[in-house]
């Protein structure tokens, strides 16, 4: 194993938290899981004849859309949990905050872009950060987000029903900012990411690469060799007129 030279977590620590991460990554897709929340058929025909494509071709962009968004929640979990190898009190809690320093006072909701919370979900987020400092008073409550649009640590504005609230023990903090806070070292954020394609290498190296496991086309033919037919039966089924479609 290579010698990562972090400080801030153990070489071993950092090789089996981002092997963890490796292993849940999604390398496959079955049709469950491609229907899960029951595709629509009828926005892939549009894609497939907007764009001149195949419906292979769509149902394939289709696939890989859905195992990227199912990764991206392993690399959330991959920035979340890091903070379990942090001493001085930090914890990632099984319910609640993302991370928690009772002892600092320090509550935060993690994020992994700054734009990925819409209206709705930025004042629920806010109100609980409000309802924390009201029962304790020395709370701090952070929104640290992974991709910032900079560099900060400055208060959250919030705006709800046209009125601005604000409060300086309620934070917006990227994800940089916050490693020196957690780690003591400004810097923590930038060596991880340095380092990290090299401890990448050396994980695969252990554990090989992962091979694309996608049976969503021979389950599809399994209903109709007609892939633009399985999808709209998928879909519709149960309707009325696609007993004969």
């Amino acid at each position: 194993m290579s010698k990562y030279k972090l400080g801030f977590i153990s070489d071993k620590d950092i090789f089996n938290h981002v092997k963890e991460t490796v292993q849940q990554y999604s390398a496959g897709i079955d049709l469950k899981e491609f229907n899960k929340n029951i595709i629509d058929p009828i926005k892939l025909t549009f894609d497939a004849k907007v764009y001149g494509r195949t419906m292979e071709e769509v149902v394939a962009s289709e696939c890989i859309r859905q195992m990227d968004k199912t990764n991206n929640n392993h690399i959330g979990y991959f920035h979340q949990n890091l903070f379990r190898y942090a001493s001085n009190g930090w914890v990632v809690p099984d319910q609640g905050f993302d991370v928690v320093n009772e002892e600092k006072h320090i509550f935060v909701e993690l994020k992994n872009k700054h734009n990925t919370m819409n209206s709705a979900a930025s004042q629920k987020t806010y109100m609980k950060m409000q309802n924390k400092i009201v029962r304790d008073s020395h709370a701090t409550c952070m929104l640290v987000e992974v991709i910032a649009t900079k560099s900060q640590n400055k208060t959250w504005v919030v705006t709800v029903d046209k009125e601005q609230f604000n409060n300086d023990h309620i934070r917006r903090v990227s994800i940089d900012k916050f490693y020196g806070i957690v780690f003591g070292d400004s810097l923590a954020f930038a060596k991880l990411c340095k380092v990290l394609p090299l401890i990448l290498d050396d994980v695969i190296k252990e554990l090989g690469s992962a091979t694309n496991q996608n049976t969503v086309f021979s389950e599809l033919a399994a209903i109709s060799p007609n892939i633009m037919k399985s999808l709209y039966l998928l879909a519709f089924k149960t309707y009325e007129g696609f007993d004969n479609f």
